[in-house]
Parts: structure tokens; sequence; C-alpha cells
């Protein structure tokens, strides 16, 4: 999203946000979970949520696409998998807070002392979920997901800036974990269900898993690199 007084270009920003994620993600944990009912009939996801309700998936698919809409860059963050690959990492070990120390006091702090909440990850974007879902119902009158494109894009913007109020933690802490795990899920190696047929990727350039480039170097040493990138699955 840009914001109507900084306007800020989608292809710089995901560049940006691409060049460090791209490179950085750790593997999806391991699915857990009951698979439940199957996704929105207007979501492009081909398989059913591990963990996300059909009204959480309703509202991650909607967020996804509102802040990677279509466009001539790519296609939208729910047709790349951004919605599945949020679904499996809340279905596994990072969704029921493993690497978390999650021993109270939990206490009001400052974000440079990071995440003080008793919820586990799975339990943050759930509440946080009804809380935007709540808000949007008393501002707009209908569900985050049921918005105009444009009418999400100032929520969202609301949620970002904490001027949306939730109940329980700040609506700007849970736009930037959502925007956090959008961006993850837009390029995440395409075997943890995001980043579908390497779309973003290709988009910033990003060749993938090979690791190293000695030969490559040289061949294309002050030329552009053509060739397409690689997934995990590529090399199994």
């Amino acid at each position: 999203m840009a914001d109507d007084n900084n306007p800020i270009r989608r292809r710089n920003f995901l560049m940006g946000a691409g060049t460090a994620l791209a490179a950085s993600l750790a593997p999806a944990a391991d699915a857990a979970a009951q698979v439940q009912t199957a996704p929105a009939a207007n979501a492009p996801d081909v398989e059913p949520p591990l963990t996300l309700t059909p009204t959480e998936h309703a509202f991650v698919a909607a967020a996804a696409d509102t802040l990677i809409p279509a466009d001539e860059l790519s296609p939208s963050g729910s047709e790349c998998g951004v919605a599945t690959f949020i679904d499996r990492q809340l279905a596994g070990a990072y969704g029921s807070g493993a690497r978390l120390y999650r021993d109270g006091p939990f206490e009001p702090a400052k974000p440079e002392f990071g995440y003080q909440l008793p919820l586990n990850p799975r339990e943050f974007f759930r509440a946080g979920i009804a809380a935007a879902n709540d808000w949007s119902r008393k501002t707009y009158g209908k569900d985050f997901d049921r918005l105009s494109d444009a009418d999400r894009e100032t929520a969202l913007k609301a949620m970002d800036s904490g001027t949306a109020e939730f109940s329980g933690f700040s609506s700007r802490m849970f736009f930037n974990a959502l925007l956090e795990i959008t961006m993850e899920g837009f390029f995440a190696d395409p075997i943890y269900g995001g980043n579908r047929g390497m779309a973003g990727w290709k988009m910033v350039g990003y060749p993938g898993l090979p690791a190293t480039y000695r030969e490559d170097i040289k061949k294309y040493f002050g030329k552009k690199y053509d060739k397409p990138p690689q997934s995990i699955a590529d090399f199994s």
C-alpha cells in the first residue's frame, strides 16, 4: 500500500523487502492440526486450510490481496499462495510458539523489548483477525473481506497507524505482524505454499536455491542474470 501523502512504488517496496526476506526465511514448521473446512469460494488457494477457519481464511486472503494487488508485476497475494503459506505457518511449530519464551509476567513494554503477550502466534492472529472484523463491522457494517478494495486499503491504513481500536493489543501491532508474514509468504521458497510460480522471485530477480555462482559470475559479469529461479523442489 502507499500513503497518499508519501506514495511508495510497489516495485520498490517489495524489492526492498524481498531482497532481505528471500535469502533469510527459515523453513516452515511441521504441518499440524486437523484439516478443517475448505477455503472461501472467492479465494484461489488449491488446498483446504490446516488451521484457519473459513472466516479467518477469508480475512487473510483479502488482506494479502490488498497488500499485494494483482498488477503488471505479479498476481495478487492470494493467487501467489500467501494465504496457504500463512495457514501452514500457524498450523505448525511457529503457530504454537515452539521457539518463544512464554513465561510471564506479561507487562506492557516498549516495542524495542519485543513480543510481550501471553498469546502464541496462532492465538495472536486469531484474536487480531477477530478484532479487525469487529472494528470493520462497527466502521463499515461488514467484515473486512466483504469491503470494497478502497475500503480495505483505508482499513489497513487505520490499523497501520493504530487508530483502529482493538482490544488486548494495538491494531498497529497486529498490522505489522500481518505485513511481515504476508511478505514472507510472497518471497519464501514455493515448497512452503507461497510464492506460487516463483512470482516473487521473478519480480525481484532472485535466482532461488543455488548457493554458489562461481561460473555464472564469470559468464554474466556485467550482464543481466536471465536464468529462471529454482526452488527446493527442483533439487528434491
